[in-house]
């Protein structure tokens, strides 16, 4: 399942298309969000987005083999499995210390020299995705490729390596103090899986 539309046909069905006033992980508010959960709640749904995400990371890495993926918790949990197991690879997962320190906990650990990908559940700024490549990157893994369901920067961010998303969307986001929303006085909700920063 690659094609854009049928993407996000299948995020409306689920119910995970959702729309009003949202402040999103990265702080800004949007009027828009994709709540990956409700999609992956179905395991078939996860499965196929899972091999066709795996598809699409292929032929980004060059003719290697990636051996490990690595996905932050918890919204890359169920769909970085998913693209390990379609891709024959180990799965690890990194979360954030109190501190809000991205970290390899539970003993995880990277050989030095394993052949890496990153995988997210949706790629809004890149900043979670961005920790996970530089955690990979301190292991002395070589990361090939990352990957995301959703991409929101409409293929704006740079996450340093070649990536690939099964849909590639320009959602609208803005600051805080420049949001017509707020202007507006509609409350913002916030429906991640970690607090917004700020």
């Amino acid at each position: 399942m690659t094609d854009t539309n049928a993407i996000m046909q299948l995020f409306e069905r689920t119910g995970a298309y959702l729309r009003g006033h949202f402040r999103l992980t990265s702080g800004m508010h949007s009027p828009e969000y994709l709540q990956c959960a409700k999609v992956l709640a179905y395991p078939k749904y996860a499965e196929e987005l899972g091999s066709g995400l795996a598809e699409a990371i292929r032929p980004l890495c060059g003719g290697r083999v990636p051996k490990l993926v690595v996905s932050p918790a918890l919204g890359g949990v169920i769909i970085g499995h998913e693209v390990a197991r379609a891709l024959g690879a180990r799965f690890l997962f990194t979360e954030r210390e109190a501190g809000g320190q991205m970290t390899l906990r539970r003993g995880f650990a990277i050989e030095p020299g394993e052949t890496a990908v990153m995988i997210e559940d949706v790629v809004t700024t890149g900043g979670s995705s961005m920790e996970v490549i530089r955690i990979l990157r301190e292991s002395g893994a070589e990361v090939l490729a990352a990957g995301s369901i959703i991409d929101r920067s409409g293929g704006a961010v740079d996450l340093s390596v070649p990536r690939a998303a099964l849909a590639v969307l320009k959602v609208v986001a803005y600051q805080p103090d420049q949001c017509p929303l707020c202007q507006q006085g509609i409350p913002v909700v916030k429906p991640g899986s970690r607090p917004a920063a700020g």
